[in-house]
């Protein structure tokens, strides 16, 4: 019989891995899989790579895509032509993309498929190694990052491939967003007893029980969008959120420290995306400020001047939320030296205006802004100093959503004013003002808003944005109304062109 074995050439130990915070490459020759595995570092490794993808949904798809097609961000072209990128940021803001005409939908497509590939591959050999150490649970987390890929695939493109088999090389064909949707809902419901339960540093960055429940609740928040013939799901999705909220995680009393740049210290965090500046890391900071931000701010990077947010989502703030604060990067730009505003290459004020003017717009071509256009990300903790990417982790789900959920639910079960609703809205907004602003009886609007205050930058937009029914309407600057087509991305015509069996959604 043909003994298996694992190969691992440069294992690069991860902050998140139990017990281990040696960064030193550790290299391996072959071995057989029946003798790896007994010990936490070689378990980690183990599992290693399907973490490392959870890293894609921060990544450049994802991150420039959903909050640009919603409302929330934009990345217009600077003077100069900075980020014109043959328009795709355009036909993306502008509800105009084609089947290849935005590589970030192709990009995210890819992302997500080549994330589900590498859980496949992972839990094939874990389940061909009879005597590895905590088995069971290693499998359940590797099936719960499975199942939060085809969760951000049902979200994005509804439907298309379910691929369950590593081994399997047929080519597959494409199964409807119904059967998808509860292919996560059953895999979700077989692991979460499983799963670690515990909030530490040895959970921190593991596929958990928090994480499990808090990926239901987000299942049947949506399900009236997702598997509308199932019907809404607002009872499952509060008990869900009751089952996180039973756990040990903190609303933290500082909205900062979910933030900053030791984040996995904050018990806010529920499941996040790891980053550290060794392995690829956030390179937020790089993404959004200005070529001379840097100078300002004290770092040590060469900043790109990409995204912004969109002046219409920053103005509906209160001037009193300290969040607007903490979010945005607005106004004029000092010179350290010389405390004077630093001046742009082309002799303007580096001033960060929350509107963003295009000028010289024509039927194929929206134009440019000035470089110093646009409130910028600050919401991750930027450090002086800084000379790289950013090790900010990102919480792809936090306790303050699962708050917010809850009152969502609560409101559109029992109507506006319920008063469990309105105290877990309140919950929120006591962090964000000093003197209080309490809201003295919740409404659906309230919770749509207080979504927006709290999640800017968080990829939470456009999901929002349809569930509310937002996403289709007018973005005053921007574009108009947009046709029902556009609530799902296409399916990428380079997937379409290597897999005939593949199906596209409809409008494209």
């Amino acid at each position: 019989m043909k003994k298996l074995y694992i190969i691992i050439i440069g294992l690069v130990v991860l902050p998140w891995m139990q017990s281990c915070t040696d960064l030193e490459e550790t290299v391996y020759d072959q071995i057989p899989t029946d003798q790896f595995g007994k010990n936490s570092k070689e378990i980690a490794s183990l599992v290693a790579p399907i973490y490392n993808s959870v890293r894609n949904y921060r990544g450049w798809n994802n991150r420039h895509l959903v909050d640009m097609a919603a409302d929330m961000q934009v990345t217009p072209t600077r003077k100069g032509g900075d980020w014109w990128d043959g328009g795709q940021f355009m036909y993306t803001k502008q509800h105009t993309w084609t089947t290849n005409n935005v590589s970030l939908i192709t990009g995210l497509y890819n992302d997500i498929y080549g994330s589900i590939t590498t859980c496949n591959k992972v839990l094939k050999m874990v389940e061909g190694m009879a005597d590895l150490v905590g088995k069971d649970q290693i499998i359940a987390e590797i099936r719960g990052v499975r199942a939060f890929w085809y969760y951000v695939y049902v979200d994005n493109f509804g439907q298309g491939p379910l691929v369950t088999d590593f081994a399997d090389t047929e080519l597959p064909t494409s199964s409807s967003r119904k059967v998808l949707y509860e292919f996560v809902i059953s895999e979700l419901n077989a692991i979460k007893d499983q799963l670690r339960e515990d909030v530490n540093s040895a959970s921190y960055g593991k596929f958990t029980k928090g994480a499990a429940y808090s990926l239901l609740a987000k299942m049947y928040l949506n399900a009236g969008v997702w598997n509308p013939d199932g019907g809404t799901k607002w009872n499952e999705c509060i008990a869900a959120c009751d089952v996180v909220l039973g756990l040990p995680y903190v609303l933290e009393p500082d909205w900062k420290k979910t933030f900053q740049v030791k984040n996995e210290d904050s018990k806010e965090i529920i499941f996040p995306a790891v980053f550290k500046a060794v392995n690829g890391g956030n390179n937020l900071a790089n993404a959004t400020l200005h070529y001379l931000d840097a100078t300002a701010l004290g770092l040590n990077i060469g900043p790109w001047n990409g995204l912004s947010a969109d002046p219409n989502y920053v103005k509906e703030y209160d001037a009193d939320d300290k969040r607007l604060g903490w979010s945005f990067l607005i106004g004029p730009m000092l010179d350290p030296v010389t405390g004077l505003v630093i001046k742009t290459a082309h002799g303007r004020d580096l001033n960060h205006t929350i509107d963003i003017t295009m000028n010289e717009a024509t039927a194929t071509n929206w134009g440019w802004c000035n470089q110093e256009d646009g409130a910028r990300c600050y919401k991750w903790e930027i450090p002086k100093g800084l000379s790289g990417d950013m090790d900010n982790d990102y919480a792809i789900f936090r306790l303050a959503d699962i708050y917010l959920m809850k009152a969502e639910c609560l409101v559109r079960k029992n109507g506006n004013g319920d008063a469990t609703a309105t105290t877990l809205l309140n919950s929120i907004r006591a962090r964000a003002f000093n003197p209080a602003k309490p809201i003295a009886s919740a409404t659906l609007e309230d919770i749509r808003k207080e979504r927006r205050y709290e999640f800017a930058w968080e990829m939470v937009s456009r999901q929002d944005n349809i569930r509310f029914g937002t996403f289709l309407n007018a973005v005053p600057g921007w574009r108009g109304a947009s046709e029902a087509f556009r609530l799902l991305f296409p399916i990428p015509k380079d997937a379409m062109d290597v897999n005939p069996g593949l199906t596209q959604n409809p409008g494209y």
